[in-house]
């Protein structure tokens, strides 16, 4: 009875629920903001144990740190940027007015009148 075959659970199971995957374009943005940031946060330490050791890497250290918290604040702009962007480009627009609203509206109402039709 022990060795019976218990049932089969899967490891991964996708829920319908929550939010939506951002688009590509973005997703790359932020992979990226990510990884620029933490390397300039580890850059930062850096330079700041160099300059309490007194080391003469300390200047060069946080020189380097200072441009790259310039690129970081850009990397994380660009996420921004790319979002607009992207929605702007696929008809996702937050005002209510847009003609993207109301391109949308009447598809839903000429699928509304095609059901139904149908039924």
């Amino acid at each position: 009875m022990e060795h019976e075959a218990r049932p089969v659970r899967q490891l991964w199971v996708e829920d319908e629920k929550g939010r939506r995957r951002l688009p590509d374009p973005v997703r790359a943005a932020a992979v990226r903001a990510v990884l620029i940031t933490s390397v300039t946060l580890i850059q930062a330490m850096v330079a700041f144990f160099c300059s309490l050791a007194g080391s003469w890497l300390a200047f060069p250290v946080t020189i380097t740190a200072v441009v790259s918290t310039v690129v970081a604040t850009w990397s994380v702009l660009d996420v921004w940027i790319t979002r607009q962007v992207w929605q702007q480009r696929n008809g996702v627009v937050s005002e209510p007015s847009s003609t993207a609203g109301l391109l949308r509206r009447e598809q839903r109402r000429e699928e509304g009148a095609a059901l139904s039709e149908a039924a």
